[in-house]
């Protein structure tokens, strides 16, 4: 078995929902287990054009399956979920990205682990330190921890309490400036 890291982002429809939803139906695709899910947090849309804010995620699943083959599971929940293209930079319903396949390096046309951005995007590194803060890249040879507390720009993150996971309703696309660090 093999420790799988992924990250999740949705910015349409029910947010927190969706990010659900799609570690549960992908771990249960590739006969996996969940092992951690972190905190959810409401963060700002970095370079691309305006949009309501995302919902982001991490979480750990125990597999079994290959790389090429999680990639596939991963393109057939977003497609599950309403995802027509990757990469279009629009709203999505959800966005999941493999970040770490135990300490492996893989590249090819389609897929590289590590993810290849992973270390420039607060929305990915700060979920993913709580859940997996010892974890190596294996090419950088730093820890998500120093790479989290490296990071020279942090875009907005605001922690989601068991408040708004219960009333995401009522979760805004835009949040009120009160909720601003």
């Amino acid at each position: 078995m093999a420790s799988l890291l992924i990250s999740l982002g949705s910015n349409r429809g029910s947010r927190v929902f969706n990010c659900l939803w799609a570690v549960h139906r992908f771990s249960a695709l590739c006969n996996g287990k969940v092992k951690q899910i972190s905190t959810f947090y409401l963060t700002e849309p970095v370079g691309i054009p305006p949009q309501p804010w995302f919902v982001n995620c991490a979480a750990e699943i125990d597999v079994v399956l290959s790389p090429r083959e999680l990639l596939r599971l991963s393109q057939q929940v977003e497609a599950e979920l309403g995802r027509r293209t990757k990469g279009d930079l629009m709203p999505r319903p959800i966005d999941i990205d493999l970040l770490f396949y135990g300490q492996r390096v893989i590249e090819t046309a389609h897929l590289r682990i590590p993810h290849p951005r992973l270390h420039q995007r607060g929305f990915v590194l700060r979920p993913l330190s709580q859940i997996a803060p010892d974890q190596i890249h294996p090419v950088s040879q730093q820890s998500v921890k120093k790479m989290w507390e490296n990071l020279k720009e942090h875009e907005r993150l605001i922690p989601l309490s068991a408040h708004w996971l219960t009333e995401e309703s009522r979760l805004p696309e835009q949040p009120p400036t009160s909720m601003l660090p």
